[in-house]
């Protein structure tokens, strides 16, 4: 049963995860033992580390990715752990991101990822007889399922259910067993009334008799003869169900000790509850972020400190094969899960919410209390930013944005970042990689209510900024209306083949020394949608997270090489960017084959496993191709083509409608409506070397 609450609880509980796995991450690693956090930390009461961003990780990866299963297969059935196999190798990139590949055998979500490329499917490419029970019970099992807690609450046995299936493609008995405790607990999360009542709910969905089960009740059982000392419980830990009792990288028994540790001795606090996971030691990001999401749920948005809020600022990045994807606004994501926990318990989703998701297009509308949507300012001595429940364009929320004291000589920017550089991270975790989320010829619009109480007129001048050179296009400035709810919309310029890292709006008054400008303004509705029109000259791209912007690669070897991308592969590879959500488009591209017989342009790609292709495919023939986890050619026709030529391709998708033509020339017109949305770019069936000069895309109504 959905409860009235359900949507504020969602975004509560995967904030909560982002929050937990941010401040467990920076003493990860075992050489952070609990001495020496204790040590060098001391009582931990906020982030450990400041980066200006916080990269990709495993533990946020999982639970975002693995649950499109339910938007690519399972759409109107039961899913099963067949279904969440394919997610796996859908969304991960062979050998980088999405998960630790620490080689078959040392690593079990490496091993099953490896099983399933061989055809084994789930759960046997996570069971134990298959892999061994060590890999089986490492702690993968339970770190990846916060999502589908979230899907299923207060329906503790539904939650269980699908985290085991979800667990079983890489994981086995206790290893499933903790995936259904941590699910069960977040699911009873939405409705328990203490931290004892949802322990109580995880247990009654694993065996009584299990390894998971008995830490769990001892953990329990010593805090009610403890209850003040976290520190003496974790040494009870260290003594009775330490590492060195269970082999493996990253065993689940000790680390679900310290979760169910840190939910009772937070003694009700979501702050405190994450900083003792994160003090335990032993696998901290997977800890603190799985509590993190238990009590975010069960104890709401508003026991959330700012000084964790604020940093995370409502944005994360993931690294999937699908940059678009990549760059996740946290309000939208639960909206999204919201509309997907309506749907898994047959139940009409609010209109209000199914408005306010727009797949494809950025819209943020500041429904959340406290969220921020990723904005920032480059200036906060001079603007500052902030969530307000005071004003909202059609109900309350906005993003509050106070000018404080601004002159002639002043300049404030106000912005959101559609595209991300590898200088703006402090290091490679996990490998992100972003295709943008805005381009030329897209429609930028935003509802703006100013409420100045001094100074001269206040004039915002929208903006975006290209990233190759990191110059500014500035359009036509506007003069606000003071008390008044101001419409300001503008296209995208042209870029030239480069592409936009800020979107936003300068803030400037003519104000003067005797006459400063102070007030606020609010910022609602902002909106980026239309049809894109854009090009990518590689002149204007790097190698960053081991890709080419702005693409993600998935095998083979690619460089930037005298103004074009080249690919280099000894089988199979392919590379994606784009809209994850493009429908119906023109996409061309000027490619020269230099060796092999395999030169396609991929379309309507959901996936590494989910994509049309088209082009060279065999000695004097073209190919339209359906990759559908297997290839299947739709049509061939012959077409005598040389090695060392550039060829122009173009695919125009229109409905169900593909006609390909190269230089011009139709060569294949058909229909398929099995892939009606995806990103773009380029792959090859076989060894070989391509030199992909330029790529244009054109969305079309």
């Amino acid at each position: 049963m959905i409860l009235k609450n359900y949507l504020e609880k969602v975004y509560a509980g995967f904030l909560g995860m982002n929050v937990g796995i941010r401040l467990g991450a920076p003493v990860e690693p075992i050489e952070w033992t609990l001495e020496r956090i204790h040590q060098f930390y001391g009582e931990i009461k906020g982030y450990v580390k400041d980066y200006k961003m916080f990269a990709a990780d495993d533990d946020a990866n999982g639970p975002i990715f693995f649950i499109r299963a339910l938007y690519d297969d399972a759409i109107d059935r039961e899913v099963t752990a067949e279904d969440i196999g394919k997610a796996w190798l859908n969304y991960a990139r062979d050998g980088i991101g999405m998960f630790w590949w620490g080689g078959e055998g040392v690593s079990t979500e490496h091993t099953a990822y490896n099983n399933l490329k061989k055809g084994i499917p789930a759960p046997r490419s996570g069971s134990a007889d298959l892999n061994g029970i060590i890999l089986a019970e490492q702690i993968g099992g339970q770190i990846f399922i916060d999502t589908w807690g979230l899907l299923y609450p207060n329906n503790i046995e539904k939650a269980a259910h699908y985290a085991e299936m979800a667990a079983s493609v890489s994981h086995d008995k206790n290893g499933i067993f903790g995936a259904r405790f941590i699910a069960a607990c977040i699911s009873k999360a939405f409705s328990a009334s203490s931290i004892e009542e949802v322990i109580e709910a995880g247990l009654s969905t694993i065996p009584g008799d299990s390894l998971y089960a008995k830490v769990v009740q001892a953990v329990v059982n010593f805090h009610q003869k403890h209850p003040n000392d976290f520190r003496l419980c974790r040494q009870y830990l260290e003594d009775e169900w330490g590492y060195d009792k269970y082999p493996g990288i990253c065993h689940i028994i000790p680390n679900a000790g310290v979760c169910v540790l840190s939910l009772l001795y937070g003694k009700g606090s979501f702050a405190r509850t994450i900083e003792i996971a994160t003090m335990c030691g032993w696998d901290t990001d997977c800890n603190a972020g799985n509590v993190g999401t238990i009590v975010g749920v069960l104890y709401g948005i508003e026991d959330i400190p700012n000084h964790y809020r604020k940093p995370i600022n409502d944005h994360i990045v993931t690294s999937s094969v699908s940059g678009y994807l990549n760059n996740l606004d946290i309000p939208t994501f639960a909206k999204e899960l919201a509309l997907l926990g309506y749907r898994v318990s047959g139940m009409e989703p609010p209109k209000s919410l199914v408005d306010s998701v727009k797949n494809g297009e950025v819209y943020f509308d500041f429904s959340f209390p406290g969220s921020t949507h990723g904005f920032r300012t480059n200036n906060s001595c001079k603007t500052i930013l902030k969530y307000s429940e005071e004003k909202g364009y059609n109900r309350l929320g906005s993003l509050e944005v106070m000018f404080d004291r601004m002159v002639e000589v002043d300049e404030s920017k106000i912005f959101y970042k559609p595209f991300y550089r590898r200088a703006e991270f402090n290091d490679e975790k996990y490998k992100p990689t972003f295709a943008p989320t805005a381009y030329s010829d897209q429609t930028v619009s935003v509802k703006i209510f100013l409420d100045q109480w001094q100074g001269d007129t206040i004039i915002l001048t929208p903006y975006v900024r290209k990233t190759y050179k990191q110059d500014e296009i500035r359009l036509q400035p506007v003069v606000l209306k003071n008390q008044d709810w101001n419409h300001i919309e503008f296209i995208i310029p042209e870029t030239d083949g480069d592409f936009i890292d800020e979107i936003g709006y300068i803030v400037q008054s003519p104000s003067t020394l005797t006459n400063r400008a102070f007030g606020r303004f609010f910022l609602d509705q902002f909106h980026i949608s239309g049809n894109a029109d854009y090009s990518i000259d590689f002149e204007k791209q790097s190698v960053e997270f081991k890709c080419i912007t702005p693409f993600a690669h998935n095998n083979g070897e690619w460089t930037l090489d005298d103004g074009s991308m080249k690919c280099e592969s000894i089988n199979e590879c392919s590379s994606y960017t784009g809209n994850y959500y493009a429908k119906d488009f023109i996409v061309g591209a000027v490619i020269t084959p230099e060796s092999g017989f395999s030169h396609c342009v991929i379309f309507r790609a959901i996936g590494v496993k989910r994509h049309y292709l088209a082009g060279l495919d065999g000695e004097g023939q073209v190919s339209l191709i359906l990759n559908d986890f297997g290839l299947k050619r739709l049509e061939s026709v012959p077409f005598q083509w040389e090695l060392g030529k550039s060829y122009h391709f173009k695919i125009t998708c229109r409905g169900s409608n593909i006609t390909f033509s190269i230089d011009d020339k139709i060569l294949i017109q058909t229909s398929d409506s099995r892939l009606s949305y995806g990103m773009y770019g380029y792959g090859c069936l076989e060894a070989g070397v391509s030199r992909i000069h330029t790529f244009q895309f054109q969305a079309i109504n």
